[in-house]
């Protein structure tokens, strides 16, 4: 299987349709063409793809009239999820596309040896094996928490299939499975995290641990959006995803645990952080911490926080409009303005 990026740009042009509806879902199709925002799935009407082949030009190609921007498929896609490598662009496409991995070029290496369990090898393996969330158990499952708004939500993924082991005396079972990619600052996979699902409830799967991290957790985390100067950082991904429904285009993590919380690392950009705190100890002692680390590097740290346990539940309870009222309030004016404007 050829691995030419020119080969990948014609597949997705081959589907330029499907491919804007999965990865700027935020826009439209207007005769040939597919409007949006931006490259990275703003919502808005500057940015145009061709979706046909036309003697004005070929299919998959868009251009930013705002920007100047411009180029194929395989930018959207890097752009809309956030990836840096290009190996993690062209492993995305072929996900999409439901191609195989490519060959490796010596056939004496054609045999894999396993990754040691539990480790970012194996974690990366993982999020490759899996697949995009959309139309899946996966978006059906986060429906039914209130969290229909996805955007930037690329580190997400779907796992059919995915091993579960209650203990190292258990057999071994299988579920379906979300799967969230770890990352560092550079965007680099070092972990993943396991939320396995029950298909029949859409919901977490009746099983003793149904969530589980593996690999380099410790200052990573689970990324949405491309951190600038402004970002939030919770816990759980459902507490992050539930904040994003009203704050979509604001760059948000969730660490997984206060502990990890409390560590994360921030990028160069960073001038304004928001805590979204859970309501318990935990909670206070990962915002007392992140605090402390914030102010020490002339970070202005604002803490957000729920009316309930945590914003899910607030979400979940309170509704959509109760929560929007709740972040702009607690939130910067200037932020309001920003990231809040089209939610509002």
């Amino acid at each position: 299987m050829t691995q030419n990026p020119h080969d990948l740009a014609r597949r997705l042009a081959d589907r330029a349709e499907p491919v804007c509806r999965h990865y700027l879902s935020s826009g439209r199709r207007e005769g040939g063409y597919w409007l949006v925002g931006d490259v990275r799935n703003t919502p808005g009407r500057s940015m145009y793809v061709r979706l046909k082949d036309t003697p004005k030009g070929p299919a998959g190609k868009w251009t930013d009239a705002a920007t100047g921007e411009h180029g194929d498929l395989l930018d959207v896609i890097r752009e809309s999820c956030g990836l840096i490598d290009f190996k993690d662009v062209t492993d995305e496409a072929r996900t999409f596309l439901s191609m195989p991995p490519p060959e490796p070029k010596f056939r004496q290496q054609s045999r894999q040896s396993p990754a040691p369990h539990g480790s970012p090898e194996a974690a990366l393996r993982l999020v490759r094996m899996s697949q995009p969330i959309y139309g899946t158990l996966v978006q059906a499952y986060l429906r039914e928490r209130g969290i229909t708004d996805l955007r930037g939500a690329g580190s997400l993924h779907f796992h059919p299939h995915c091993y579960y082991r209650p203990d190292e005396h258990s057999p071994t079972e299988t579920w379906p499975a979300m799967i969230a990619a770890v990352a560092d600052l550079d965007g680099k996979i070092t972990g993943a995290h396991r939320t396995w699902l029950d298909p029949r409830r859409r919901d977490k799967a009746p099983i003793d641990t149904p969530r589980r991290a593996m690999g380099d957790l410790l200052g990573n985390a689970v990324r949405f959006g491309i951190g600038g100067e402004v970002m939030a950082a919770g816990e759980g991904i459902e507490t992050v995803l539930s904040l994003r429904q009203v704050l979509p285009d604001m760059p948000m993590l969730a660490a997984l645990s206060a502990a990890h919380l409390a560590a994360i690392l921030f990028p160069d950009t960073l001038r304004r952080l928001y805590i979204v705190r859970d309501n318990d100890p935990a909670g206070d002692g990962a915002r007392d911490s992140l605090i402390e680390r914030a102010n020490a590097t002339g970070i202005e740290a604002i803490v957000i926080s729920p009316e309930l346990g945590d914003f899910n539940e607030d979400l979940r309870t309170l509704g959509l409009d109760a929560l929007r009222m709740e972040a702009r309030l607690q939130i910067a004016p200037q932020d309001v303005a920003r990231f809040m404007a089209l939610a509002a």
